[in-house]
């Protein structure tokens, strides 16, 4: 097995994930706070979507500390995980095209959610995600879609929200692209199934 697989399954380094992030996940709410005190309270679970997406992550570094898999976390956290990061990427890159420029903040979450992609992916060969699991990750996502771009409770990004429908369009094919990517990775032949740690 090559060194980083084995470097992913130690315990320690499991802890440092946990903590980086639970303290991703923690600022990401505070980074919502403004957008969620207007949200209707109906709404307010599917708003916050990239913290919610490290927050399913916690819970599957837990289970593996704990030498466990929960699997509907794991198809969760794989799909959201990678989505959201990617879509964070996207959406700040194109506020700098349509601006000019972009906060030091921006580039910081550019950072911050590509390593949110990345560390989805790389723990899927570690996953024991079933059928049931996919697919209720699969309608979560996607119903997430609709509450974003059909009830407007997307993420707050003034400086390009005159392109929301475009970027909805975008949104919906990303959920696609990540459930075919939790396919190729979980399900297809192409898919390592390393034995956990206990």
């Amino acid at each position: 097995m090559f060194p980083l697989a084995m470097v992913l399954r130690e315990k320690w380094f499991l802890w440092v994930l946990l903590i980086i992030n639970t303290a991703g996940t923690i600022y990401g709410y505070i980074w919502y706070k403004s957008q969620l005190a207007i949200t209707p309270g109906h709404f307010l679970i599917f708003v916050p979507d990239s913290p919610t997406a490290s927050l399913f992550f916690c819970f599957v570094l837990v289970a593996f500390i704990l030498g466990k898999n929960w699997g509907l976390f794991e198809a969760l956290a794989l799909i959201t995980l990678y989505k959201y990061g990617i879509w964070a990427v996207v959406m700040n890159i194109l506020t700098l095209i349509v601006s000019g420029d972009l906060h030091w903040t921006g580039y910081m979450l550019m950072a911050s959610h590509l390593a949110m992609a990345i560390e989805g992916i790389l723990y899927a060969p570690f996953y024991r995600i079933k059928w049931w699991h996919f697919v209720v990750a699969g309608i979560w996502t996607l119903h997430n879609d609709v509450i974003d771009y059909v009830f407007m409770m997307y993420p707050v990004y003034h400086s390009i929200s005159m392109y929301v429908k475009e970027i909805g369009y975008f949104t919906f094919w990303l959920s696609i692209t990540a459930l075919f990517l939790t396919y190729i990775l979980c399900f297809s032949k192409y898919s390592a199934q390393w034995p956990l740690k206990k």
